[in-house]
């Protein structure tokens, strides 16, 4: 019997810009499902962003995170995982989330290790950057 390889989905190389785009502003890239975990149910309130390649993501998603926490009250930990390459980190995220179905990309508050607002794909398709930037900046208010 073989064992399957579990690979990365799309090339480093390649995905390495997309990645950098979120870091460079200040999130954590988290890797494994024991770092996703620990940073969710650390105290205080935390922003998970799950990356990925589609357009959605550069066009929409990345720049919202990115404008959300240029809020005054933002969350404590800020951190991404990236669809298809992370896969520990974001399966982990995403049982963390549940009931919300997988999606990327995704954004996601968690305060004390609960999950209190959710921004799905279908939130971010055809939306500009501002618009769920506000939407985040409205949950910092409320829950950080």
């Amino acid at each position: 019997m073989h064992k399957l390889k579990i690979t990365t989905m799309y090339p480093e190389d390649m995905i390495a810009p997309m990645r950098a785009d979120l870091t460079t502003a200040g999130f954590e890239e988290i890797r494994t499902s024991e770092d996703m975990e620990n940073v969710i149910k650390s105290d205080g309130t935390t922003l998970v962003v799950i990356n990925s390649v589609c357009g959605c993501a550069a066009a929409n998603a990345r720049p919202a995170a990115k404008l959300a926490i240029q809020a005054a009250k933002k969350p404590q930990h800020t951190v991404t995982a990236f669809a298809g390459n992370d896969r520990e980190a974001v399966q982990k995220a995403r049982e963390m989330m549940a009931p919300f179905p997988p999606s990327s990309p995704c954004m996601a508050l968690f305060k004390n290790g609960q999950l209190v607002h959710m921004i799905e794909r279908h939130h971010i398709e055809g939306r500009q950057a501002e618009l769920i930037a506000e939407n985040l900046k409205q949950a910092f208010e409320e829950h950080c």
